[in-house]
């Protein structure tokens, strides 16, 4: 006869062992998605991509994150939130795995597509916070999430470009993909041993969410708020074009600089660092003193500029490194002030019964963008000049910065 099973930690055990690992769990997971951001149009240069071929490995990554997102939240209600969770550290260590070893453009785009999907846990990761925490500690257990993310940005794409002047098998720009397959790896044991099921056997399949991306009867209701439909207008320009942007920028500093894939990282570790005292420090502070609303519209001001003198910042001869690292600053402290605000905003405008109705359709039209915004920018880099996607989006932000003024109460 084998023995009984041992059962899970509760209460506050269960919570706190649950939060450690989930927080390790979404930092490894962003902390390898940054990994690979800072080579990985490159290194479909290499492959024989063109400009706006190489900018597309981030676009599929994105619309099946955007895609997949709603159907394994979906599918945790129904069997749980760690089988779900488990499945999709593993898929993202076999996916960084095909991404190293990808010998052609065709297998790197498939390393993409099954990343993009493997990782769309989000939501799961959210449930299961709803999951271990009461409504009073929600908040608190939410931001760790948003802790996670940051740190995995800040970190990943510096160390990613360092690692990257490493060869692997003679190619230049493989070992950050093997070191984030390694991390998921880690993750994953790491997981298997310490996170327990948070939803409990009698409550699958009560509140069964929708599998689809897009739920045109939330975003009606949504929109239907004064103040958020503008809201979820801006939120989508945003990062439209703070995407475009991003998947581009590789391109921009190797053309217009002679920049190796390790000094594009360390500026997206300048773009991480400030991003990040400006989001835990000033923020909170400025917020009582100016309001949700200002700070939004002085961020896409800041944003807009910035975007503008990055475009030109190869026009400045001997002085163009250094305006492209004040653009990119600048660029840090525009999101910093507005990314964590837009939904604060948004938040305080919807009642206590919509707020996950308000919030989601929030999270959707920036999901909707991010799969957008590297087809867009890519098109213009290749199409139009490699300055395009940053003029353009420096109006388009402008556009968003005059909405602001005109919407935001």
């Amino acid at each position: 006869m084998s023995a009984a099973p041992t059962p899970p930690p509760t209460g506050k055990g269960l919570r706190r062992a649950s939060l450690g690992t989930l927080f390790l769990t979404v930092f490894l997971d962003l902390l390898g998605f940054g990994l690979v951001i800072p080579f990985l149009p490159g290194i479909a240069r290499r492959l024989g991509a063109g400009d706006f071929m190489a900018t597309l490995p981030g676009a599929v990554f994105s619309v099946m994150q955007f895609l997949f997102i709603p159907i394994w939240g979906r599918l945790s209600d129904r069997v749980g939130r760690r089988p779900v969770l488990l499945w999709s550290i593993a898929a993202s260590a076999t996916g960084m795995t095909l991404l190293g070893l990808a010998p052609s453009l065709l297998l790197l785009f498939a390393a993409r597509i099954w990343s993009g999907v493997a990782t769309a846990n989000i939501a799961v990761a959210q449930a299961y916070i709803a999951d271990v925490t009461p409504p009073e500690q929600r908040s608190r257990g939410m931001a760790i999430i948003g802790i996670a993310f940051g740190l995995g940005f800040i970190l990943g794409p510096f160390i990613g470009g360092e690692l990257s002047r490493f060869h692997v098998f003679g190619r230049e720009g493989m070992l950050p993909p093997f070191v984030a397959a390694g991390l998921s790896t880690i993750n994953f044991f790491l997981a298997l041993r310490t996170l327990p099921e948070s939803l409990p056997l009698e409550a699958r399949g009560r509140s069964v969410r929708k599998a689809s991306p897009i739920d045109l009867g939330a975003f009606r209701a949504a929109v239907a708020v004064p103040g958020v439909g503008a809201a979820v207008a801006i939120n989508f320009i945003f990062y439209l074009w703070f995407s475009g942007m991003e998947q581009t920028f590789r391109l921009f500093t190797a053309d217009g600089f002679g920049m190796s894939d390790a000094g594009t990282g360390r500026v997206f570790g300048l773009v991480g660092l400030v991003s990040a005292v400006v989001q835990g420090g000033l923020v909170s502070r400025l917020v009582p003193r100016f309001g949700e609303a200002r700070l939004i519209r002085g961020g896409l001001w800041i944003t807009a500029a910035a975007f503008a003198l990055l475009g030109v910042s190869p026009l400045f001869g001997a002085w163009g490194k250094a305006a492209l690292l004040t653009a990119s600053a600048l660029i840090a402290c525009g999101s910093g002030l507005t990314s964590p605000t837009l939904p604060a905003f948004a938040s305080r405008r919807a009642s206590a019964t919509t707020q996950g109705l308000t919030l989601g359709t929030l999270q959707s039209a920036s999901a909707l963008a991010r799969a957008l915004g590297p087809i867009l920018g890519g098109a213009l880099y290749a199409g139009i000049d490699p300055r395009a996607p940053y003029l353009v989006g420096a109006v388009g932000l402008l556009g968003a910065a005059l909405l602001a003024a005109a919407r935001l109460p």
